[in-house]
């Protein structure tokens, strides 16, 4: 989802072993339904053109947790797997800025902007992902999430604990790994091999 060739280190270790890395650029976007369109066509394109499976694995670093869990939950089917690393799960911690973040109020309105709210809409908007788990947990989806536990721009409890709570109340499969001492960067681990391993199984068996 977001950002292509960043902390590569897990997308290295899945193309030595034969997988393919596919990105689309959707920039601003946030993860709002223009956006999903765009991924649904994109998807539809790749698999239909290139001989791929129709399941997928999705990784979103940072703001990509907004895209790649708005997508991943209308289209369960085709998701084998996710990886979440420092996600964004609630666009009003960032980048609203409404909880402990920092936020960015640049990003804020282009985001509103592009899911057409206003500041109270947006405030109350009941799609997040962290509010719209059930697709998911019922469809089975597994998730692997890494976070540094010093993250204040992403804060872990207003994200990804969050989720996690949520999605393991509802009976969803989700493994998340923590990172003491490390902030928002630098993202994925040191040594891959736990987030790499879960996704080869997750794949076989999908």
């Amino acid at each position: 989802m977001e950002f292509f060739g960043v902390f590569p280190a897990v997308d290295l270790a899945l193309l030595k072993a034969g997988y393919h890395l596919l990105y689309i650029d959707l920039q601003d976007l946030y993860g709002a339904p223009l956006a999903l369109e765009y991924m649904d066509r994109f998807f539809t394109h790749v698999t239909a053109h290139f001989g791929l499976l129709p399941k997928c694995v999705l990784e979103g670093f940072s703001r990509g947790g907004l895209f790649a869990l708005n997508w991943a939950k209308g289209n369960t089917k085709a998701v084998a797997c996710i990886y979440l690393d420092a996600p964004v799960c609630d666009f009003r911690s960032w980048p609203g800025g409404k909880g402990k973040a920092v936020g960015s109020p640049i990003d804020w309105r282009k985001l509103k902007a592009v899911y057409g709210l206003s500041e109270s809409q947006a405030l109350s908007y009941p799609h997040n992902p962290v509010d719209s788990l059930g697709e998911l947990a019922s469809a089975r989806v597994p998730i692997i999430a890494v976070y540094g536990e010093a993250d204040v721009d992403l804060p872990p409890e207003e994200n990804i604990l969050l989720l996690e709570s949520r999605y393991r109340s509802l009976g969803g499969e989700i493994d998340v790994i923590a990172k003491p001492g490390v902030g928002h960067h630098p993202h994925s681990l040191d040594d891959p091999s736990p987030i790499v391993n879960f996704i080869l199984a997750k794949t076989q068996r999908a």
